[in-house]
């Protein structure tokens, strides 16, 4: 999720009077209503626009055409009107990763511009990246959910300096740190309902070797031509992988 991502699961058992852990559906209203019709969907102008800017950051991101191939490679072929839905959310998200189904929700009533479809898909693509390639326990271990929010905030483009300056939030040395830090704490704050000293707690304990996980793109991609240079190292590393 752009400022918190979701992930959906079955619902959680109650443990006493406690109430029941959603693990963020309450973010995403529409993931529990029956799906309309394409035509009534296509009558409202938020989802149409959701939709052309979902294909216009597929074919021409950098990160996200780097993260779909990666996501192939790895036998996780990533299909359009399969593993993407545009849906209503709650006011606070822009999107998340649903693991019970594999599926990228895109929040069509709050993504309004191409740059921010850009961040969130590339996003949430690194939860579905880090979901094929390694045994994540999105619901029950919270380092889990931990990590791939650090990797999300490290790789996406999430804390460029450009969009730190847009929330006016100013750093020098490791101020990139921080960022990914407060904004992977604040994702499992949004989507789990634990202790802000216990969001703390798992971030600091995997910070280090997952915030070095730079898989796939084997750099921290702080721009586009960033992206774009990782993109072809990526495809020149899988040329010369097959060539062996």
């Amino acid at each position: 999720m752009e400022e918190g991502e979701a992930v959906s699961p079955p619902a959680a058992e109650k443990k006493g009077a406690e109430e029941e852990d959603d693990f963020g559906y309450r973010l995403f209203p529409d993931r529990n209503k029956t799906p309309q019709s394409f035509l009534v969907r296509s009558l409202f102008t938020f989802h149409n626009k959701c939709q052309l800017m979902l294909r216009l950051t597929l074919e021409t991101n950098p990160y996200a055409r780097l993260l779909l191939e990666a996501l192939k490679q790895s036998g996780c072929t990533v299909f359009n009107d399969r593993h993407f839905s545009c849906e209503n959310c709650d006011g606070c998200v822009s999107g998340g990763f649903d693991a019970a189904t594999s599926q990228i929700v895109l929040c069509q009533n709050n993504i309004r511009q191409q740059s921010h479809m850009n961040r969130v898909v590339t996003h949430e693509l690194i939860h579905a990246f880090d979901h094929c390639r390694a045994h994540v326990d999105w619901f029950k271990n919270v380092k889990h959910l931990a990590c791939s929010e650090i990797r999300a905030a490290n790789l996406s483009g999430d804390c460029t300096l450009m969009n730190e300056i847009a929330r006016f939030k100013f750093g020098l040395k490791g101020h990139h740190q921080t960022c990914v830090r407060d904004r992977a704490i604040r994702s499992i704050l949004a989507v789990r309902k634990v202790s802000k000293e216990t969001a703390e707690k798992a971030v600091d304990e995997v910070f280090d070797a997952c915030f070095n996980d730079l898989e796939p793109f084997g750099r921290i991609p702080h721009s586009k031509a960033d992206a774009k240079r990782a993109y072809r190292d990526f495809q020149n590393r899988d040329r010369y992988n097959a060539n062996l």
